[in-house]
């Protein structure tokens, strides 16, 4: 990826190049232009450092020097506090447990059902079940640019990957959720997210504008 250098750096990361909890961690990379080595893995063919380094045997697993994290969120705010700027949380307390709540609701009600989506399938309950839950957050977006928070912040770069791909799994959502196509597209146009995109993500999105 565009993000590693040519020359392997003290940080690694190793990634699954279509699990949107990887892609949220790369997309907090790219914002923050962190030099990472980005190490694409299949889920079922891990390297054996990686199987070594993590008990769990899960991506995203990083590498920084002697210290090794293997929770995309425990990752995500690591590099918040360990590279500052641009910040990535409200400097305020409340805020900041606001989002906090927000990433483990989207963690226990979407990506979990998500899962490694576009590679597994998802029911037309569960397709229901987001179509609605994202249609209920419209009025958020009327509030503020981006999600529950005047600044980019890891909500944004937590809900992303999900909008990315709902194309992939034919989820369309209905006129009256129109602020949250524009708010997926003023994300999508980022330096940033276009940075954190694996090959793999990319197609997902030109498979189905090509079916189209």
């Amino acid at each position: 990826m565009a993000l590693s250098p040519s020359k392997r750096s003290v940080t690694i990361l190793y990634s699954d190049p279509l699990c949107p909890r990887c892609h949220r961690t790369r997309i907090v990379v790219a914002e923050k232009n962190i030099s990472t080595d980005i190490i694409d893995v299949e889920p079922d063919h891990l390297p054996e450092d990686l199987v070594q380094l993590n008990p769990y045997n899960s991506t995203p697993t990083l590498v920084d020097r002697d210290l090794v994290l293997y929770e995309s969120k425990v990752i995500m705010e690591y590099f918040d506090e360990r590279f500052p700027h641009p910040p990535l949380m409200p400097v305020d307390p409340i805020s900041r447990a606001r989002i906090r709540l927000m990433l483990y609701r989207i963690d226990q009600e979407w990506y979990r059902l998500l899962g490694n989506a576009p590679r597994s399938s998802i029911t037309p309950k569960v397709r229901k079940m987001l179509i609605e839950d994202l249609t209920v957050l419209t009025p958020v977006f009327e509030k503020t640019p981006f999600f529950m928070n005047e600044e980019f912040s890891l909500l944004d770069c937590t809900l992303a990957p999900l909008l990315w791909r709902l194309p992939a799994l034919d989820i369309k959502l209905p006129p009256q959720a129109k602020l949250i196509e524009e708010y997926a597209n003023r994300v999508f146009a980022r330096d940033s997210f276009q940075k954190s995109l694996s090959n793999a993500e990319r197609e997902i999105q030109a498979k189905t504008t090509s079916s189209i």
